[in-house]
Order: structure tokens, then sequence, then C-alpha cells
């Protein structure tokens, strides 16, 4: 049996583009792989490596016919990512659920009209990494202590 760490993770074969896009070419029907490398900018050597990434995450199985080494979808472990996705929907929608609820069981308060600034504690500049106080950015301030320091300790600062 292999250990996780050496399986390839369905998470991660799927992550790719391309292998994306070779899991869509193969839910249509089994392809040999001259069809598959035919259809993307590499060399039949990338596309093999994409395939053997994605089989070891068990979506694609292969089997040989003659000389020719031809590929199939197996959608089950996309089944069984569908079903941990779907149990993380219900769990936010859940938890969004009950939000809403308490915000409407107080006096005087909707959920439905609120703005963000009225539910956040969000200052301009903190989404570009800036201080509020400041307008400084977080690595122009680190670079400022860090050069602080090195003055004090007879160094030039880079």
């Amino acid at each position: 049996m292999e250990s996780a760490a050496a399986k390839h993770d369905v998470f991660q074969a799927i992550a790719d583009p391309t292998r994306r896009e070779m899991l869509r070419l193969l839910g249509d029907r089994e392809l040999p792989l001259k069809d598959i490398s035919g259809r993307f900018p590499m060399s039949r050597t990338a596309v093999s490596k994409h395939l053997r990434v994605l089989a070891e995450a068990g979506l694609v199985h292969e089997r040989k016919v003659g000389r020719e080494t031809r590929y199939r979808l197996d959608a089950d472990p996309l089944l069984e990512l569908k079903r941990w996705l779907d149990y993380y929907e219900r769990f936010w929608e859940n938890k969004l659920s009950m939000l809403k609820h308490y915000v409407e069981s107080e006096p005087g308060q909707s959920a439905e009209g609120l703005k963000l600034a009225e539910t956040s504690e969000f200052k301009p500049g903190q989404a570009e990494g800036k201080n509020p106080g400041t307008g400084q950015g977080q690595a122009e301030g680190l670079k400022r202590r860090c050069a602080g320091k090195a003055n004090k300790r007879g160094r030039t600062p880079k």
C-alpha cells in the first residue's frame, strides 16, 4: 500500500490547468497518448508526466492496446472531492444562517442592507498592507526599523 505522502493528492492533481483540460478531454472518451499530446503545446514526455500525476491521484487509468497507451477518466475521486466540498458548503451555510439569525434577533437590526463598513473594522490602506496610522507599507516600516538597529550597531543599512 502506498503512503499518503507518496501518492498525489486529488487537489494537487487538479490544481494545474493543463491537467484539468486533460480531464475534460478524457471525460468525452478514452484517448491514446498521441492524441492527447497533439492538443497541448508541450512535449509528449511532459504530457506523460501530467498523466502520471493524474493516474497517481486515481483520476486516470491507462491500458495498453498493442504498442499504444490509452487513457480514460475515472471520476470516482472527483465524486469524493465533491462530497467533501458539499460538507463545507453546508457548514458555512449553517454558520451564515446562524449569524443572520443572531443579527436579526437584535432589536431594530436586519441583515439586509448592512454595509461592509458597518460589519467590520476595515480601514482604508489595510488592504494594501499599509499601516493606517502612518500610511507606510509594512515592508517599508520593517526596512526603516532594521536600518535604525543596524546604525546603532555601527553597520550600514542595505
